[in-house]
């Protein structure tokens, strides 16, 4: 049961936020009484937290994938990119607003999974990458790693980007492309605009 409510809480944040889901219209969705959610958790902001850190987790073994089977830096970062493209074409924008703003608890567990996990991928992949000859050599991997945790947080605050028309996820794409082409060596380049072409991300 537990799981179920987990499941739905997921999708149902993910699509319209999660000040807009009420725990009733999760109860109802499952089938179950309101009654029954909170034995399973003490109130919305613990169901928020497990949900978060659920999907977290998630992410976590994904990536965990990705750093023990992927052995190329170009197929990795497309891996991830792709990785991200999934993540972030269904969620509602207002989602990690949300959360930053309301479920504190929650967010400690995001600043976490950047610190433990993006950061440490990003500074393998780049000292990685350099030794190939696919980044320049004279980059500081942790300070450019640092950079570009920034650039993701920035694009979820809506007063940092007000450009009507364009989404989180083109937001990030874009943000992400600029990056890479500014620490790319030619050899890089090529590489990855040929590995973007195949994998169509």
């Amino acid at each position: 049961m537990k799981s179920k409510i987990l499941e739905i809480a997921i999708e149902q944040f993910s699509r319209y936020g999660v000040r807009t889901v009420t725990m009733e219209d999760i109860a109802r969705l499952a089938g179950i009484s309101k009654k029954t959610i909170y034995q399973e958790f003490k109130d919305k902001k613990d169901l928020v937290k497990e949900t978060f850190a659920n999907v977290l987790e998630e992410d976590r073994e994904k990536m965990r994938y990705i750093m023990e089977h992927e052995d190329g830096v170009i197929e990795h970062l497309v891996k991830a990119s792709k990785m991200m493209r999934e993540r972030l074409a269904n969620m509602n924008p207002m989602v990690i607003l949300e959360i930053q703003r309301h479920f504190p608890e929650a967010w400690v567990q995001f600043e976490t999974f950047k610190e433990e996990f993006v950061m440490n991928d990003l500074v393998n992949v780049m000292e990685r990458g350099k030794s190939l000859g696919y980044f320049r050599a004279e980059i500081d991997s942790n300070i450019l790693a640092r950079l570009r945790v920034n650039q993701i947080s920035s694009c979820f605050d809506p007063a940092n980007f007000d450009l009507k028309g364009y989404d989180i996820l083109e937001l990030q794409l874009e943000m992400m492309d600029h990056f890479l082409h500014g620490i790319f060596t030619e050899k890089g380049r090529t590489a990855y605009n040929q590995q973007k072409a195949t994998q169509e991300i």
